[in-house]
This record gives C-alpha cells, structure tokens and sequence, in this order.
C-alpha cells in the first residue's frame, strides 16, 4: 500500500503544528489497526513503515514540512546494510524541494540518518 492510497486529512494540534492523520490502513496484511497520526516534525523515523513505503512517505513528510515552515530535516533511516538508506537519498537527489542532504552527525545518527535542508518557498 502506498501512502497516496490512503485517506489523508491535515489537522492542527494542541500546539498548532500540523499533523497527517492516514488511515486505510484496514487491508489484512498491516500491522496498524487505525489510522496513523504522523506529527510534522523536523525528524521522521522510518523504522515503523514498511520498506516499499518508504518512497511515499518520505514524499509526504517533505510536502508537508515546506508549508509548515521546517526546512531543516532529519530523515531516520537506520544504518542496516544501507537499504533504507539509499532509497531515501535516490529520492531526494531527485527531489524538487531538497536544496542538499548529507549523513546526519554522530550524535544526531551517523549515517543512520540523512540530515536535508529543504527550500524556503516563502523567501522568495
């Protein structure tokens, strides 16, 4: 299942920051049992998803960060065998939105994680 094939809606928090509440998640071979509430944060983890999601998630997080003012991201992708890893980098090689991106520093994950600053749209 990919992200896009799930019902999205954008709400507001307690705390005004945007939120992507997914759901569709009811097809017999997720291990979710409701929708996902999936914080617009400067960080993601994606260890929780699937791998063939990745792609998509990946996608959503950056179109959602943008508007809400985060161009300065960590992406979690875990170190492994360097899978998750460069799915995530193909992406954002190819990324309008993604002015650059390197592995994050060893306190922030190494090369477990990819740090991307993203363009501020709004500077124009």
């Amino acid at each position: 299942m990919r992200l896009n094939d799930l019902k999205s809606e954008k709400l507001t928090s307690e705390s005004d920051s945007s939120i992507i509440v997914m759901s569709g998640f009811d097809c017999k071979d997720s291990p979710f049992k409701g929708p996902i509430v999936v914080p617009i944060q400067d960080s993601i983890d994606l260890h929780p998803f699937a791998p063939k999601d990745i792609p998509s998630v990946v996608e959503e997080y950056i179109g959602e960060c943008v508007p809400n003012g985060i161009y300065d991201v960590r992406i979690i992708h875990g170190r492994g065998i360097g899978v998750q890893r460069n799915i995530v980098r193909s992406l954002l090689e190819r990324h309008a939105n993604v002015v650059s991106f390197h592995d994050a520093p060893s306190e922030g994950g190494g090369w477990g994680a990819t740090v991307v600053r993203l363009k501020d749209l709004s500077a124009r």
